[in-house]
């Protein structure tokens, strides 16, 4: 069996800006085993769809322990490494967040600054970067790099004035990576302008999102960026297929 820090630092070097990764969302050993079948090496678990997957509502509907349960299933069945989603931390300490996901086999977690528990309200930037620090000291001292992708919320809450909100996301990012993130994520759709000017001025790699079916891997590579995730879109699209194939039996 690979080791822990073996797929950590697979994943890592995974990251290459204009030569991105896909990391497909997966939610349980199925799609993850769909996903590594058709040649990707590496997946990625989001929270909506894994959320979905046990009858829960995203936004920290479901508790650490029933995520984990999850991991545990999809690393017992494969051999790539998985970063998991981990909302905004459930609450509990960098120690506890890092321990929980290695020992459920994970190796990558994506922590974003809308605390759910508390209103759904948006860390400061310092305290997001204070919570990465952590992550990332917590995970040095299990011995593992864990690969940690820092997201802001800002372009998705459509947070404060629209004029600037570029830049405070830029500024807000730098601060994670300085606090010890490998990769950065301003979740949302934008416009290619904006995703190559978070890929140029961002000083680590970026992650972007998109639906499966367009625009293609190399549209995003041309932008810079270097990790490419599907959050909810891969499960949604398998949804529609499902209830249209279903459709026909009624």
């Amino acid at each position: 069996m690979t080791s822990l820090e073996t797929l950590a630092k697979t994943l890592l070097e995974l990251h290459q800006p204009g030569n991105p990764v896909v990391l497909p969302t997966v939610w349980d050993a199925w799609s993850a085993n769909i996903a590594v079948t058709a040649g990707f090496s590496g997946l990625t678990m989001g929270s909506h769809p894994v959320a979905d997957s046990i009858g829960r509502a995203d936004g920290e509907g479901m508790s650490f322990d029933e995520l984990l349960a999850r991991v545990s299933q999809v690393t017992a069945s494969v051999e790539v490494p998985v970063s998991v989603d981990i909302e905004s931390g459930y609450g509990l300490e960098p120690l506890q967040l890092i321990d929980g996901l290695l020992a459920a086999g994970a190796v990558g977690l994506n922590i974003e600054d809308t605390v759910h528990s508390e209103g759904k309200r948006l860390r400061g930037a310092t305290e997001h970067a204070d919570l990465v620090r952590g992550l990332r000291e917590a995970a040095d001292a299990a011995g593992v790099h864990v690969v940690v992708n820092a997201r802001t919320d800002l372009f998705l809450r459509q947070d404060g004035e629209e004029s600037d909100r570029l830049d405070r996301a830029i500024a807000r990012l730098t601060l994670a990576a300085e606090a010890g993130a490998d990769v950065l994520y301003p979740v949302g759709r934008h416009p290619d302008a904006d995703l190559r000017r978070l890929a140029t001025d961002l000083p680590l790699p970026i992650n972007a999102i998109a639906q499966p079916g367009t625009p293609v891997k190399s549209h995003f590579a041309d932008l810079g960026v270097a990790r490419i995730s599907f959050g909810p879109f891969l499960q949604a699209a398998l949804g529609t297929e499902a209830t249209n194939l279903l459709a026909a039996w009624k």
